[in-house]
């Protein structure tokens, strides 16, 4: 069987002061609740905000490339990577 890494996570439900404000700006406004991708950040919530600052400027901010093309690189990365995210 092969080694899998883990990241601790700290729950919506667990969470400080400062991390609930972070899972608060990072939550889907379909569940109310952050992804996992976000989630292995609850260590660290300022790693958190700076994650969704990056995806949004990535994803939204100026380029000469549109969004599906965007997010056709990273499906494409993923993939290449095996990750199933």
């Amino acid at each position: 069987m092969k080694n899998k890494a883990w990241i601790q996570m700290i729950d919506e439900e667990q969470a400080t002061e400062s991390l609930s404000d972070a899972y608060a700006l990072c939550a889907d406004p379909r569940t109310g609740r952050a992804a996992n991708i976000m989630k292995i950040h609850s260590l660290n919530p300022q790693s958190m905000l700076d994650h969704r600052a990056l995806y949004h400027t990535l994803m939204f901010g100026p380029s000469p490339l549109k969004r599906y093309q965007r997010e056709m690189i990273g499906l494409v990365v993923s993939t290449l990577n095996h990750c199933r995210y």
